[in-house]
This record gives structure tokens, C-alpha cells and sequence, in this order.
């Protein structure tokens, strides 16, 4: 689909479920580390059930999942999909982007960037008047990034233990 110094983007396919879970696993550690009490543990095997987990997406007309390939190895992924109108987010319909993910020797490439414009591209192509998205408040490199791209922030995020 696109290339950027090296970097293939293309639609994920149910072959590349390992390289997805792998990547989505890093995701929630990461998370995990970031605030163990508001993001889910990731247990002893996360990549095999995220992987599966986004296998399954791949079937859904209102979802996309694409990968960055460089050299023949997946090194990053985005998934984003068609939000319905939320009363309770107080949100019009729009595309989310719900992961974007690439391992670090592919950081810095432009693989992020071309990633986001994938599925930019993809939600405007249906109708999507705005791409919506959330970030870890301590994810700072993610935040440089998604305001690079055009992305201001909207909501805060909260959390209180009970």
C-alpha cells in the first residue's frame, strides 16, 4: 500500500495473528506499567489472546487492521474501526483508533505515521467526519506524536480506586 524508507503498510491478514499478539501483548504491558491498577494485567500469555482477538476484528466490515512490514517482519500495527454517535461520550459517530503499536527497531522510521494515515484514509473512505483516539497520560512519546498529526486533546481520563 504505502512505502516510507523501507516501510510496507498494508491490511493485516489472519496470518499475521503471532506478530499482532506479540505487539498487542507489548501494548498491555506497557499499559500495565503505566498504572497497574487501571489497565487489565497481562497475565502469563497475552500475546496468544490478543492475537486472537484481532484475528477476529479482521472479519468485521467496520473495522481495519493494518501492519508495517520492513524487511518481511511485521513491526507495527494499527487498529481502528466506525464508532456509532455515543450519548454517553457526548461524541458523534467517527473513526477510533484503538491501537497503534510498533516495536522499537522500527520507531523513528516514519512507520507510526504511515500506520495513522492508513487508517485515516481508510475511516474517511467511509464516512468518518473526525478520527478519534486515547492515550496513556504517561505515554509523552505517543502524545508529540498524535499532535504532529493534527490531534489536540479533548477529554481527561480519571480514575479513582474504590
Amino acid at each position: 500500500m504505502a512505502d516510507t524508507t523501507g516501510i510496507t503498510i498494508r491490511r493485516a491478514a489472519e496470518a499475521d495473528a503471532p506478530a499482532l499478539g506479540r505487539m498487542g501483548a507489548l501494548l498491555m504491558r506497557a499499559h500495565y506499567d503505566f498504572d497497574s491498577k487501571r489497565f487489565l494485567s497481562p497475565g502469563s500469555d497475552p500475546s496468544a489472546g490478543y492475537g486472537r482477538f484481532l484475528a477476529g476484528q479482521l472479519r468485521d466490515p467496520d473495522v481495519v487492521v493494518f501492519v508495517a512490514e520492513r524487511g518481511g517482519e511485521v513491526i507495527g500495527y494499527v487498529f481502528a474501526g466506525l464508532e456509532p454517535l455515543s450519548w454517553k461520550e457526548l461524541r458523534d459517530a467517527c473513526g477510533f483508533v484503538h491501537d497503534i503499536v510498533v516495536e522499537e527497531p522500527g520507531r523513528r522510521l516514519g512507520a507510526a505515521t504511515a500506520l495513522l494515515d492508513a487508517a485515516t484514509d481508510w475511516l474517511k473512505s467511509r464516512g468518518a467526519p473526525r478520527v478519534v483516539l486515547w492515550t496513556a497520560d504517561q505515554n509523552a512519546a505517543a502524545h508529540r506524536l498524535f499532535e504532529r498529526l493534527g490531534f489536540r486533546r479533548t477529554m481527561v481520563e480519571m480514575t479513582r480506586e474504590l
